[in-house]
């Protein structure tokens, strides 16, 4: 609330301008992030406020835009409902999670013909306020599952240029790894090895949950068969407790295609089962291809059909 004060002018009307508007929360996606770790530590964020309105009609400069960035794949969700209110997979892609408030006017506003000095003037509108829940889900094209230790690190680092740890021990992999794959004359993929699954997971067992949903985002599956450790077990047992674990965790995960890969061919115990394995997965209708993700044997061949699978299924999604 502001009145004009000149000197030999004694009736200055009013001049009190409008307050700022308070600056907007804005997510925005960014491709050089890898990891929501900074919002976990940061839990709390605040656009700056509108300036107040001044006298001499001059209205308050508005607060500033709070752009919070996030990893490209980041999920918002309403923390109260649970609502997905936004999928942010491309760079610079916004969401507005609350609007700033609105400036309240100044007293110039209310003058009238009958009303010449008003003596009030508006309080600015509070900004909102919204609980988000961020979840960050792996944008790769084709995702390795199986067991631990089946091999699907070192088949990553053997087809990209992606350095996963290998050891031979269960949850070697306790991140998902991503490589990009060449497939033909500048062809790629971008691969993932999703850390091993085993029964229960769908319910927290072994690493649980915890990266089950970055296969949500892929067109196609590897499923990765290891019988080196027993080679008299049955394989199909194995790879249908994996299946299990993907459906228990979301039924939709079942309806993506796979593609079945007997691993460690290598070793002899194994070699000498790869026919009889192909026979069983053949009787349930799933074709079995053989490889050593070690020595690179059939390797080349399951990449290029890999990548015709994928090129395939994103025609059709795109279609």
């Amino acid at each position: 609330m502001s009145f004009r004060r000149e000197k030999f002018i004694p009736r200055g009307g009013p001049n009190g301008g409008d307050g700022g508007k308070g600056g907007d929360a804005i997510l925005m996606a960014r491709e050089g992030l890898s990891t929501l770790l900074d919002l976990k530590y940061q839990q709390h964020y605040r656009a700056a406020r509108g300036e107040h309105g001044k006298g001499k009609n001059q209205q308050g400069k508005s607060g500033e835009d709070l752009i919070i960035p996030v990893p490209l794949g980041t999920v918002a969700k309403d923390r109260e409902t649970g609502e997905v209110l936004t999928d942010l997979t491309r760079e610079g892609e916004q969401f507005l999670v609350a609007k700033g408030g609105r400036g309240g006017r100044g007293n110039a506003r209310f003058a009238t013909s009958t009303r010449q000095a008003p003596r009030f003037a508006e309080p600015g509108e509070k900004g909102e306020e919204r609980g988000l829940q961020l979840e960050l889900k792996l944008l790769a094209d084709v995702g390795i599952v199986g067991h631990p230790n089946v091999g699907k690190s070192t088949l990553l680092g053997r087809v990209s240029a992606a350095r996963p740890k290998v050891a031979d021990y269960p949850f070697t992999t306790l991140v998902p790894s991503l490589g990009v794959v060449s497939y033909g004359e500048l062809k790629t993929f971008v691969m993932a090895d999703i850390p091993g699954l085993i029964a229960g997971a769908h319910r927290g067992t072994g690493l649980g949950t915890r990266f089950l949903r970055h296969i949500e985002r892929t067109l196609l599956l590897v499923h990765l068969v290891d019988i080196s450790a027993d080679p008299q077990n049955d394989p199909w047992l194995h790879y249908e407790e994996i299946n299990e674990e993907l459906g228990a965790f979301h039924p939709t995960l079942l309806e993506k295609p796979q593609m079945a890969v007997l691993n460690k061919i290598d070793l002899p115990a194994v070699r000498e089962r790869v026919s009889q394995v192909r026979d069983t997965f053949r009787h349930h209708g799933v074709d079995l291809y053989a490889i050593s993700a070690v020595t690179g044997e059939g390797v080349d061949e399951v990449v290029r059909e890999i990548g015709h699978r994928w090129e395939r299924l994103r025609g059709t999604s795109h279609g």
